[in-house]
């Protein structure tokens, strides 16, 4: 059962900036809410999600801003979620525990207008969430050098089905387990996975082996590596 925090006298405007959370990490999610909407920032926070599924399916979904954690436990990739986070009508500020060049690319390549990592204080996610708010880019000192590299290190064009079938089979099940999953056959996994490791292959990227799928799945996020 999802906990939910107790009222609180902080006041609102209705110009306040609508925000969901979204953590899987449950005292990581109340601290941040408590944080923002206590801050004087000029937000709400209207969601605090544990999931992908908790935040959708919110009778106050869609948000103005969403602060979505990049390593959400599931197999949904976080180009997905952000597309269905931008045709929903809300923006996106992307937090990671992970902040190379590869991780950062990737999801601002996505449509996220900000990169915030968890080492960062909540001065920087509230700049974060009212440039979002006004259609702007925000990344704080140490993310330009990552975003300045976009083009060098963009993650090749999967389709949804290679990307699920490649992130869920680097988690470290068997092919038969993976299709088991997506309700398929595991010849049709095993297609998935070969044209997914071709297409890194020609942007100069081998995840030939067990590892260096593991290895390429925590730097852009495909799952946590706790």
């Amino acid at each position: 059962m999802t906990l939910r925090r107790t009222a609180k006298s902080t006041s609102h405007s209705k110009s306040d900036i609508r925000v969901a959370l979204v953590d899987d990490f449950r005292l990581l999610l109340d601290g941040l809410a408590t944080r923002l909407d206590q801050g004087g920032f000029g937000v709400r926070v209207a969601i605090e999600a544990s999931s992908w599924h908790e935040l959708v399916s919110h009778p106050e979904f869609p948000p103005q801003v969403t602060v979505l954690d990049l390593n959400l436990n599931d197999t949904i990739s976080i180009g997905t979620k952000i597309q269905v986070l931008l045709a929903a009508g809300s923006e996106i500020v992307v937090i990671s525990r992970h902040s190379d060049p590869a991780t950062v690319a990737r999801a601002i390549s996505a449509g996220a207008l900000s990169f915030i990592p968890k080492t960062q204080g909540i001065d920087e996610l509230a700049v974060a969430i009212r440039s979002a708010a006004r259609g702007d880019k925000y990344f704080p000192d140490g993310i330009e050098a990552s975003i300045a590299g976009l083009n060098s290190t963009q993650s090749p064009k999967l389709g949804p089905q290679e990307q699920r079938a490649i992130a869920t089979y680097a988690s470290g099940i068997t092919m038969r387990e993976v299709a088991e999953k997506m309700g398929t056959t595991e010849e049709t996994v095993k297609s998935y996975v070969k044209r997914a490791r071709r297409k890194y292959r020609e942007s100069g990227v081998d995840l030939s082996s067990r590892a260096q799928l593991r290895a390429q799945g925590i730097q852009e996020g495909w799952f946590d590596d706790e």
